[in-house]
């Protein structure tokens, strides 16, 4: 029998964009499903209890992008005995998001986040679930996030990498793209795949890897 893995978008996004990533572990040998929320309307309040009776009793692993990877894991905060062996994050601003917090200055900002706001600018301490959790953050800048979080070091054009760092993490590795190009790149499903399987990325393999996706 496949493993299951269930994989959630990020904001603004419909469930439809997990799919070319959905079709790479499907042909690793994956089960996928996707869940699909409403990010600004909804939020993780909504989005997190739902993701929690989505996945139910049956085990399963989860990836996700950008906010969705924050909602997966206020998930397993909300409901920690949920059957998650392990988590792959792409581009997730765990620590929270300066560009958030920076666009949130300017008051009707605050309707395109909406109820997402909150957790996307104050993320989380630390992770001290039971789930083994991996990060795959990008270092290609091409993203209008860089017009607001004035970021410091390297970034994917929408999350700093520091920003997807947090303490507890199983495994954490840099790639060469953007934000929206993690869900194309095909060293991050390679990396996702490693990750689902073994609980650690091939950080050789990234290390001599391809180039930039943007």
């Amino acid at each position: 029998m496949s493993h299951r893995v269930v994989l959630l978008h990020g904001l603004w996004m419909p469930g439809a964009v997990m799919h070319w990533l959905a079709a790479r572990l499907h042909d690793a040998g994956f089960a996928t499903e996707t869940y699909s929320y409403h990010s600004v309307a909804d939020g993780p309040a909504l989005a997190a209890p739902g993701l929690v009776d989505f996945i139910g009793d049956t085990a399963a692993d989860v990836v996700a992008h950008s906010l969705g990877g924050l909602v997966a894991l206020q998930a397993l905060c909300d409901a920690p005995a949920l059957p998650v062996r392990r988590v792959v994050c792409l581009g997730s601003p765990l620590a929270g998001s300066g560009a958030v917090n920076a666009m949130l200055r300017w008051p009707p900002a605050a309707s395109l986040f909406g109820r997402s706001a909150d957790l996307l600018q104050h993320g989380f301490p630390c992770w001290e679930g039971r789930a083994e959790v991996g990060v795959i953050a990008g270092r290609v800048p091409h993203g209008l996030g860089a017009l607001f979080g004035h970021f410091a070091g390297l970034h994917d054009g929408t999350v700093a990498v520091d920003e997807t760092r947090l303490p507890g993490l199983a495994d954490h590795i840099v790639l060469d793209a953007s934000h929206t190009g993690l869900l194309l790149s095909e060293e991050a499903a390679t990396q996702t795949v490693a990750f689902l399987r073994e609980g650690r990325f091939r950080h050789a393999s990234a290390a001599a890897g391809a180039g930039a996706i943007g």
